[in-house]
């Protein structure tokens, strides 16, 4: 695959974790690790690992993110009173 293409997705990896990192909104941090795995599946696709790659967009970016907002949002918002 061309170098350019692997490089925009090796800088979308990058930022999505760094989001995924210091952003303070658990639902924004989930976001950005769906992103994450669906990029880190691109990638594979790029390199020719075509079956990891499609069971990292289905397990990575599909199902582990439906599970983490489903969790999400059972749980409570605690304050400091």
């Amino acid at each position: 695959m061309i170098w350019e293409v692997e490089l925009i997705l090796y800088m979308f990896v990058i930022v999505a974790a760094i989001v995924a990192l210091e952003v303070k909104d658990l639902l924004t941090a989930v976001v950005s690790l769906t992103i994450f795995s669906f990029t880190m599946a691109l990638l594979f696709v790029a390199m020719g690992g075509i079956d990891v790659g499609f069971t990292e967009a289905v397990v990575g970016a599909g199902v582990t993110g439906i599970l983490f907002i489903v969790a999400l949002y059972q749980t409570t918002i605690r304050t400091n009173d």
